[in-house]
């Protein structure tokens, strides 16, 4: 099938190249970042074998979305999306953190939860949760930026005090992280969904701050379907979900978490497939519009060609 498990691409002006879990990310003239979201697939801070078809694509139009939606809200990075997979924007130093908010108990800070915890990144929890229940209100739990491995969770206190980001700046974070959360709630009830948690990331330039990286994605973020939501938690069961949570239940079911020595299950075409079409049925979902494969052509040439045209107006 036809994805972009990699690309290697030489553009007039091009002083960097850097591969990440699922991007690939050029920078031209020290000025500007083409970020180029493949159709890689990472869970547990790995990357898996297989290419997703369409990901890259869902992931990048989403974002694009979104980040035009809360633009009143906190400038962003974004200069333009010249290809479906393609985003240019300006560079800024990235702080090293992610702000992480959860409106509900679910994913990681259930897993603390349900092992005894009652304190995540210094937040503390009332006692008699369950899995998947609203939060009394939305919590920030940061975690570091790792460049290697896993991301750690990690308290306001702490980065304050490892002078991690300074205390005006960060204040000036979680009041964007909160704000960007309730638009996006709103934004996910129009549509009949939950946004449960999701990161936002940030960075500096010109002594401004900006919002960077990708938005409300699935990648990002976890989304309930909100019909049948209190009768399932009512029941005590699973909550429908849209979000990447279920790559990475089959790969629990798989006996694959991430640890060393484990090896991660065999990806067969129907996976892929499966996979692919989750993520499809999320974009609908989320942006409440159809998804458009793009016509049968070179993807690899066309993204190629569209940057390329792209780097021609950038300023």
């Amino acid at each position: 099938m036809n994805a972009i498990k990699e690309t290697n691409f030489t553009f007039p002006g091009q002083t960097n190249f850097y591969r990440g879990k699922v991007r690939d990310v050029y920078t031209i003239n020290d000025q500007y970042l083409v970020m180029v979201a493949t159709d890689r697939i990472s869970a547990f801070d790995v990357v898996l074998p297989k290419p997703i078809p369409y990901k890259g694509q869902v992931l990048n139009q989403i974002a694009a979305g979104f980040l035009e939606a809360t633009a009143d809200i906190v400038p962003n990075w974004v200069i333009s999306v010249p290809d479906p997979s393609v985003t240019i924007g300006r560079i800024c130093k990235p702080f090293k953190v992610e702000m992480v908010i959860r409106g509900y108990l679910a994913g990681h800070a259930w897993r603390e939860y349900y092992a005894g915890k009652r304190s995540i990144c210094g937040v503390s929890l009332p006692e008699g949760l369950k899995e998947n229940d609203p939060l009394p209100e939305p919590i920030i739990t940061p975690t570091t930026k790792a460049a290697v491995g896993h991301d750690e969770d990690i308290s306001r206190s702490e980065i304050l005090e490892k002078g991690i980001v300074s205390e005006a700046d960060y204040s000036q974070l979680e009041k964007y992280t909160q704000a960007l959360f309730k638009r996006g709630t709103e934004i996910a009830a129009q549509r009949g969904l939950i946004l449960v948690d999701t990161k936002y990331e940030f960075g500096k330039a010109d002594g401004m701050i900006f919002l960077i990286d990708e938005i409300h994605t699935p990648d990002s973020s976890r989304y309930f379907y909100k019909k049948g939501y209190h009768e399932r938690q009512q029941k005590g069961e699973a909550q429908k979900q849209l979000s990447k949570e279920f790559v990475r239940q089959w790969l629990l079911a798989n006996n694959f978490s991430g640890q060393q020595g484990q090896q991660i299950p065999e990806m067969t075409p129907e996976i892929v497939q499966s996979i692919s079409e989750r993520y499809i049925e999320l974009f609908e979902y989320i942006t409440a519009n159809p998804f458009h494969k793009p016509e049968n052509q070179d993807i690899m040439l066309r993204v190629e060609k569209n940057i390329t045209k792209a780097l021609i107006l950038l300023p």
